[in-house]
């Protein structure tokens, strides 16, 4: 039910391309899109396992104020705490936020399958492309099926310019994001222990 959707535009996307991009972005800084006037919360994730390190992500409540409330909302109830990484596909994007099922006593088997006790969002997509470091919503084939789950993006990805809303961009902690464990497989499941989101806050 959830396990939300990049997947199909990684096939649309191609291997041989994002293998290509994977090799001309790795371990190099994105352009932020971050306005120079950005006001809003800025989300803090706190990486543990093969991933250690922080990754400050800026949210832009100007593009998605809902969706931004959403992750706020769940950042601060202390829901993202101990969450696991539970996709992550080489030179495409790493997927966490299932609070339902990717703590440390989920069901890795119900990875991807869950949200949170709060109702699902109506989809606010924008012109705002993902590029490298964007924070994209995932949902399923319902656009207006968002929920707690994101990702975050290795490289860009067009194909999912105006399908996904995207409600951040990462201004610190590439080199974390870089070393995140990878998936298996053409879904990106991680096997074994995952790295998780230790500890997520929100600076106002």
């Amino acid at each position: 039910m959830r396990d939300k959707a990049v997947l199909g535009g990684l096939v649309a996307l191609g291997f041989g391309i994002l293998g290509a991009s994977w090799l001309n972005i790795m371990g190099v800084n994105a352009d932020t899109t971050v306005p120079d006037d950005h006001s809003g919360p800025v989300m803090v994730i706190e990486v543990e396992g093969s991933a250690n390190g922080e990754i400050r992500i800026a949210l832009r409540d100007d593009l998605a104020p809902a969706h931004v409330e959403r992750i706020v909302t769940l950042a601060e109830r202390g829901d993202y705490d101990g969450v696991a990484f539970h996709r992550v596909i080489e030179g495409f994007m790493a997927q966490t936020g299932d609070v339902a099922n990717g703590g440390p006593d989920g069901n890795p088997r119900a990875w991807g399958t869950g949200g949170s006790d709060l109702p699902d969002l109506q989809a606010e997509f924008s012109a705002q492309p993902f590029e490298r470091g964007v924070m994209g919503m995932a949902r399923s084939q319902n656009p207006n099926s968002a929920n707690s789950q994101f990702f975050l993006m290795f490289a860009p990805a067009p194909h999912l310019n105006g399908q996904y809303t995207v409600l951040g961009q990462m201004i610190d902690g590439y080199e974390v994001l870089d070393s995140l464990k990878r998936g298996t497989g053409g879904n990106g499941a991680i096997v074994g222990e995952p790295d998780r989101m230790a500890r997520v806050t929100i600076e106002h």
